[in-house]
């Protein structure tokens, strides 16, 4: 089935002149209580025009968060710490060599439009798999960016195998966006076994990552692929430090 997403105008650069998007790496791992209030201070700064728009980048220690469509019983097994979040979506795994990239962007300066926003972030994830000649694709029933897996058993209806590899969960506040996406590099993929990933329990439909497809790719190499593929979609970045 065709995603109508995919119609949608994905660009959503800013008005010309616009300062760049400050692009921040954090180092080691971040805890999530951490991040959330990062987050908070920081969109709060951007829609009273004190600060600019930013992309943060970080890894967390194993956790499951729990969106706004949570269901208690997609929680398998607590093995790892649970937290409540304030994004769309269900329960989610984020853990070392998982790449999450939280995207605090003012639509109000760009487009109002969060389906449109949605689908511009799955574009940047596709495009960033392209660089790895990867080829990831989106589904009308599925938030997301998914990989086929025609190696394995197809679904009880014939459907096509496949893979989730990167997860998308956004929340807006005065039009500023906040939360993002997370990009399976190589992170522990039994760690998902714990959670029905976003709701998702057809037995056809798995979890992978870059280095699970046999790509030898560090979290360095993925950067680099996300800085360049985000410009594409969203405008010019600039590094700042931490």
């Amino acid at each position: 089935m065709t995603d109508p997403r995919a119609s949608l105008s994905v660009s959503f650069l800013p008005a010309p002149g616009a300062a760049p998007v400050e692009w921040l790496i954090a180092e080691g791992f971040t805890p999530y209580p951490d991040s959330v209030a990062f987050m908070e201070a920081r969109v709060a700064g951007i829609a009273e025009g004190r600060a600019d728009e930013l992309v943060w980048l970080v890894e967390h220690p194993p956790l499951y968060t729990a969106g706004t469509s949570a269901r208690a019983k997609d929680l398998l097994d607590s093995r790892f710490p649970v937290h409540g979040s304030g994004r769309g979506g269900q329960f989610t795994y984020h853990g070392p060599g998982q790449r999450v990239a939280y995207v605090m962007l003012d639509l109000s300066r760009r487009r109002k439009d969060v389906r449109a926003f949605v689908a511009a972030l799955e574009a940047w994830i596709v495009a960033t798999l392209a660089l790895f000649n990867v080829k990831g694709e989106t589904r009308e029933e599925r938030v997301g960016v998914w990989v086929a897996r025609p190696d394995r058993k197809p679904g009880r209806n014939n459907e096509p195998a496949e893979d989730k590899i990167a997860a998308i969960g956004v929340r807006m506040r005065r039009w500023v966006s906040f939360h993002g996406i997370a990009l399976n590099v190589e992170p522990d993929l039994s760690h998902f076994s714990g959670i029905v990933p976003c709701g998702v329990r057809d037995d056809h439909l798995g979890v992978t990552s870059l280095v699970d497809l046999g790509l030898p790719v560090t979290m360095e190499d993925a950067d680099v692929a996300l800085r360049r593929a985000f410009e594409e979609v969203f405008g010019a970045t600039v590094t700042v430090e931490n």
